[in-house]
């Protein structure tokens, strides 16, 4: 039978999963810690590891580094009760197999088993430490965008991220740079819709002293200004039709040619966004099918807002904390979250960074309440987006926030109390206060442990 490895310094939870894992016909081997597991697979043959990512002594990245510098290494699943975009891509680009986070149940426990035990995957290179968590949200779209960006950040290749207006495609762009190779080489974005097609030419590929009227001087361009870096190619949908034919040519050939000048090798990652239908606009003749295929050698694609509902409320708590600085950040009261969760953002994460930097400046008292948020209006005029609109795990999530704050509100952020009134056990609500983004700072009556302390298997 498999040998499944349960890497984890909580005891109940080894033992849950063990039990689970012999009722899938599996066999179970239990770790309390990195030193433990590393002996284990050290001394024996293991073919999947479920690995906590916090532990003390060796935390779960360093042990997922070493356990595939080993020859023949298992493929590893890391398990959080606190999932950031940091340590979600970081997972995924040292090649664990999946970022899960806990409580696992049964059901989704198998999924992944079975997904583990056919092939491990291939090792990727240490991952730089301790960079800025700008990728905010937990939402299930917002994870997989996170994890797409682990396996992609180390390679070369071009990378087509679409969505709409404002749902942040310079943030994940700047990400893939960050977390890859290239970090340490220059980021150079260009926002092909905001410079004059008769200018952008030049702004990329440079130009020789002399090559036009005006040009008294050489420009190195943004392809050179790049070099051994990345080029981000924002808005590349509104590129005009001759640029696009010379963009092809240095995107297979790696060679750029300043206006008047002479061809010159470049060694640039290209990343490019637009939030057009950009196989529309080939359909119309408007947008090169070479060149379309060229850029979208891998797609992301990032949701709007409305869709990734269970990050709103992280992302407004983001935003207010920006806004305050050094000073402590304006809380949310219950319904200016259900304000908040009602709109539909048709500006996405932009437009909501704007109305928490208006509130957090206009508000006088220290919690923001619905009434300050007056100024969200449906486009139109139109009645507020249902609660119940969506899937159910995407209601539930909306729902279950939204109680949450209002009983923590209640009960004066006292957390044992907030416990109480909805009827679950204290370290069950830290755990669901972690798992939608909810602030952890504030008062709180009793402790917790480690932050992977633990919940149910099932949830409950």
């Amino acid at each position: 039978m498999p040998v499944i490895l349960i890497v984890d310094d909580d005891a109940a939870l080894r033992e849950g999963l063990a039990e689970a894992i012999s009722d899938l016909g599996h066999t179970p081997l239990e770790a309390p810690d990195g030193a433990a597991a590393l002996a284990a697979v050290a001394g024996r043959h293991v073919d999947a590891v479920l690995l906590d990512l916090r532990m003390p002594g060796m935390d779960g990245l360093e042990v997922l580094r070493r356990l595939h510098d080993r020859p023949e290494a298992p493929p590893v699943a890391v398990l959080t009760a606190v999932p950031t975009a940091s340590n979600t891509i970081e997972a995924m680009r040292l090649g664990a197999v999946d970022h899960i986070a806990k409580p696992i149940g049964r059901d989704d426990l198998a999924a992944l088993i079975a997904r583990m035990l056919p092939a491990a995957p291939a090792a990727a290179a240490v991952a730089p430490a301790g960079e800025a968590d700008d990728l905010i949200g937990n939402s299930a779209a917002m994870r997989q965008v996170q994890k797409q960006i682990g396996m992609l950040a180390d390679a070369g290749t071009t990378v087509l991220i679409t969505g709409e207006t404002g749902t942040g495609k310079e943030v994940v762009a700047r990400a893939l740079h960050r977390h890859g190779r290239r970090a340490g080489r220059p980021f150079v974005a260009v926002n092909c819709a905001a410079i004059p097609a008769d200018l952008l030419e030049s702004q990329l590929f440079g130009h020789a002293r002399g090559a036009f009227t005006g040009a008294v001087a050489d420009r190195t361009g943004s392809f050179r200004e790049a070099d051994g870096g990345t080029l981000f190619l924002d808005e590349i949908g509104d590129m005009a039709p001759p640029l696009q034919a010379k963009l092809l040519r240095v995107l297979q050939d790696r060679v750029v040619t300043p206006v008047g000048g002479k061809p010159v090798p470049v060694d640039v990652r290209i990343l490019a966004a637009t939030h057009q239908d950009l196989e529309a606009r080939v359909r119309e003749g408007r947008f090169r099918e070479d060149l379309f295929w060229r850029l979208g050698v891998v797609p992301i694609h990032l949701p709007p807002l409305r869709e990734r509902l269970a990050d709103i409320l992280p992302l407004a708590e983001h935003f207010l904390a920006l806004a305050a600085g050094s000073a402590a950040p304006k809380q949310l009261s219950a319904d200016a979250a259900a304000r908040l969760l009602s709109h539909p953002w048709p500006g996405n994460v932009r437009e909501l960074r704007n109305a928490m930097e208006r509130a957090a400046a206009l508000a006088r008292r220290p919690v923001i309440t619905g009434t300050d948020l007056a100024f969200l209006r449906m486009p139109g005029g139109g009645a507020e987006v249902d609660w119940l609109e969506g899937d159910l795990p995407t209601a539930l999530a909306r729902l279950e926030a939204a109680m949450i704050r209002r009983a923590l509100d209640a009960a004066g952020g006292n957390r044992a109390e907030a416990a109480r009134r909805l009827n679950i056990h204290r370290q069950l609500l830290y755990e669901k206060m972690r798992r939608h983004g909810l602030d952890m700072s504030a008062n709180r009556t009793g402790s917790v442990g480690n932050a992977d302390d633990p919940a149910p298997l099932d949830g409950s």
